[in-house]
């Protein structure tokens, strides 16, 4: 994970506080987490470290704009066999799910947002709390005129430019064992 490395090392304003070594040593230990972060690597989304804590490692997407190997994909499977016609291959939720990823929520996506500018003509499908959900919408967010927007649309919508961005989560040490 050489690329890893070196995006990591060449961006340490997103992780001022984790070093490589620490990275490294809880990859070593973790498969699992190693092929997420290749998959997430391979469909274009440039994963790297979103420090958040003392206690975990948060990787995200930072490529520019939705990963291109992750688009035109409706919310989650409800709302893809849900359409009556032209039902997209997969859906967000399914695809992350079957990569051991969470979607990026809108907290995440706000503190992606602070480190730079991405999703300047693409948007991003975001994890949709359940009474949004259960009412048949789904959030996603976008980053216009110097703004972030955050929006509904419904679960089943799936456009070219929309996609979505992955989070893995891994733990530094367990709470008041640091």
């Amino acid at each position: 994970m050489e690329w890893l490395k070196e995006r990591f090392l060449s961006n340490m304003n997103r992780h001022p506080d984790i070093s490589w070594d620490q990275v490294e040593s809880l990859l070593e230990k973790d498969s699992d987490a190693r092929e997420s972060l290749e998959w997430m690597e391979e469909t274009g989304g440039m994963p790297d470290v979103l420090q958040r804590d003392d206690y975990q490692i948060v990787f995200v997407d930072f490529s520019n704009e939705e990963p291109a190997g992750r688009r035109s994909v409706c919310y989650d499977e409800q709302a893809r066999l849900a359409r009556k016609k032209n039902a997209p291959g997969d859906s967000a939720m399914a695809l992350a799910a079957r990569h051991g990823l969470t979607l990026l929520d809108e907290e995440d996506y706000r503190a992606l947002q602070e480190s730079g500018d991405f999703d300047l003509k693409t948007s991003c499908w975001l994890l949709t709390p359940d009474d949004i959900r259960n009412s048949g919408g789904a959030l996603f967010g976008e980053k216009r005129y110097g703004h972030i927007f955050i929006y509904h649309n419904g679960a089943d919508s799936y456009y070219q430019v929309r996609g979505f961005r992955c989070k893995l989560i891994l733990p530094l040490s367990e709470k008041g064992n640091a």
